[in-house]
């Protein structure tokens, strides 16, 4: 791996001062002031979120002393405050986690389970035909055994310094003082009125007086303060197998529909599901790409996998030497590559056998690319591959591969590292945003809708279908936390919302990062396109004003989307430095922040400084 430039010495020299001025991280606490910030640098500890008030608290807790799972449990529950419609206890997700003292990098699987009651023709209608989405979000038969309790306890267990009650803290304290109603609140609001509407408890909390809640003004959410307090006192059990699993059980079995809105679907969750559930440690995905071990999360997700295998077939090509437009190629065919054979391939590991070790072996992807045509661009869907371990020369194409499934934008990630080295990728969600629309009576939160995720139908009876739905069984999720290691040694993290672009959204950053030279906060904000093995790519307005014709020139064919992703990252950088990275203007913003900040303001030194660029990985 290159060596860092010189650039960087006034950087470090900068981190000395500061270090000799402030003193350790533990020191003296941070004070943080809730903003939307892109970039920032400096020390201490540094934590990436979507939202300026998890972003505060997760650094207060690494100022306070705590390390990055405590820092990451405590914003996540800060964002079950600020970001209700995108994730919360009613959820579920993954959590990826480097030790700096071990060296080793541990996943936890907080992915919500079908009920023990479900079958594979769960979302079919009497006649047999796959029900309308709507319908099926819209229902109790859409919630999933919620996993995001038990991930917590699960990361603070395994990594953390910190109780559960102590990591909720800012949390409670976020949900009984309020938050200011953002321009992003209010319109995710608007956008689920309707919704909202169906269920009682969902407009009382989130429609104040039967209205939208206006900008500027502040919600507060004492119920779930109150919940939140059930949990700090007595841990998880009562959301397993105590008094808030009876209610989470009722409102999934019955609806609590508004009076005159028409009746949903019941849901089939009953307390044996929650009572059994666990959120294991998985061990994590690993590929190299350019002298540097990435890491992801394995199945059920397929977010680890398809990053990984794209990743590998991209470095059968030097993009570090390419133009940006053959660069921007390559992505978009590798991605369709690896979204093909995810389609085929990855479901729950525990009900069909996922060929992973297959999918990420450097054998089978020099297969795959040797079906990139670096002047045309391959007739979309394209064929799954063959990952059967014996690869040669390219293989006849076969049946194109569909069904890239019906995963929701919503989602949130954040980003935590702390001066030790240790780092927090975490990604959870409630689904579509807004979940199910379900709110829990008295207890402040959103149920889920995560079992959508499952495939409805059998699109090819002569295929084996690897998520249809089943008792106990993991819906496929697009979820890609991740870190990047070299030699042991951490470099960068990140990972997105987005559904099932939450993939391109990180493969691409990695892209901007390793072989555009971009730094992260740039690597983040660049225009994005997103191909999932479909006819178009999904690409944003100024992709296409910056790319479009030359990619088109190639056969690419777009599908405009007003935004893709809403990507937070970390990047360790040499001197002590930490780089936190968030969006400058997608989902509103988001908010990058350190312990002891370093430039002040990104102005400082300029976000075009390569000092916050230097090279990674093999050129």
């Amino acid at each position: 791996m290159p060596r860092p430039r010189t650039t960087l010495v006034a950087l470090t020299a900068l981190t000395a001062g500061a270090l000799a001025a402030g003193g350790p991280a533990s020191a003296a606490p941070a004070e943080p002031s809730p903003e939307e910030r892109a970039l920032a640098v400096g020390t201490g500890g540094a934590v990436a979120t979507v939202d300026a008030d998890a972003t505060r608290v997760g650094l207060e807790v690494l100022a306070s002393g705590g390390n990055a799972a405590d820092a990451a449990v405590a914003a996540a529950a800060a964002l079950g405050v600020t970001e209700p419609y995108s994730a919360g206890i009613g959820g579920g997700g993954f959590f990826v986690y480097y030790d700096a003292a071990t060296r080793t990098v541990t996943t936890i699987d907080g992915r919500e389970t079908a009920p023990l009651a479900m079958g594979a023709g769960a979302f079919l209608d009497e006649a047999g035909d796959p029900l309308p989405f709507d319908e099926a979000v819209q229902s109790g038969l859409s919630v999933g055994t919620p996993g995001t309790p038990r991930t917590w306890v699960t990361a603070l267990e395994e990594f953390g310094t910190w109780s559960l009650s102590d990591a909720l803290q800012g949390g409670i304290r976020l949900a009984d003082e309020g938050f200011v109603v953002d321009e992003t609140f209010r319109q995710q609001t608007a956008d689920n009125e309707e919704k909202f509407r169906r269920f009682e408890a969902t407009a009382e909390l989130f429609l104040p007086n039967r209205a939208l809640p206006e900008v500027g003004s502040v919600f507060r959410n004492p119920d779930l303060a109150e919940t939140y307090r059930l949990l700090a006192d007595k841990g998880v059990d009562p959301f397993y197998s105590g008094e808030l699993a009876e209610d989470i059980v009722q409102t999934v079995q019955d609806p609590p529909e508004a009076a005159g809105a028409e009746e949903v679907r019941p849901g089939l969750l009953e307390g044996i599901d929650l009572a059994l559930y666990e959120a294991p440690l998985r061990e994590p995905t690993r590929v190299e790409y350019r002298g540097l071990e990435v890491y992801g999360m394995a199945p059920p997700s397929s977010g680890g996998s398809t990053v990984g295998e794209a990743l590998n077939v991209l470095e059968q090509f030097p993009l570090g030497s390419l133009p940006e437009v053959p660069v921007l190629h390559h992505y978009l065919e590798a991605s369709a590559l690896a979204f093909a054979d995810r389609n085929a391939y990855v479901g729950d590991p525990a009900y069909s056998q996922v060929p992973l070790a297959e999918l990420l072996s450097d054998d089978f992807a020099r297969e795959r690319a040797c079906a990139i045509d670096p002047d045309a661009a391959l007739e979309k869907p394209t064929a799954a591959g063959n990952p059967d371990g014996e690869y040669g020369l390219c293989p006849a194409e076969s049946e194109p591969t569909v069904g890239e499934g019906t995963e929701g934008p919503s989602t949130t990630h954040l980003t935590v590292g702390d001066a030790e080295g240790n780092i927090a990728s975490y990604t959870l969600t409630i689904e579509q945003t807004g979940g199910s629309g379900i709110t829990v009576p008295g207890r402040g939160f959103i149920l889920n809708n995560e079992l959508t995720d499952f495939t409805f139908a059998v699109a090819d009876p002569t295929r084996p279908e690897p998520n249809l739905p089943a008792p106990g069984k993991r819906p496929r999720s697009s979820m890609a936390p991740t870190i990047v290691l070299h030699e042991g040694e951490p470099v960068l993290a990140l990972g997105s919302p987005g559904g099932s672009t939450i993939i391109t959204t990180v493969l691409q950053t990695l892209v901007n990062r390793i072989d555009r030279h971009m730094n992260l906060a740039e690597a983040i904000a660049a225009p994005r396109a997103s191909q999932r093995n479909t006819a178009t790519v999904s690409v944003e307005p100024a992709f296409i004003d910056a790319y479009g014709p030359a990619l088109e020139a190639l056969g690419h064919e777009f599908t405009v989307s007003e935004e893709i992703g809403a990507a937070t990252g970390i990047e360790y950088l040499p001197g002590g430095l930490l780089l936190a990275a968030a969006e400058a203007e997608r989902r509103g913003g988001g908010s990058a922040g350190v312990v002891h900040d370093v430039l002040g303001s990104p102005e400082a030194a300029g976000p075009d400084d390569p000092g916050l660029a230097p090279p990674l990985g093999d050129d």
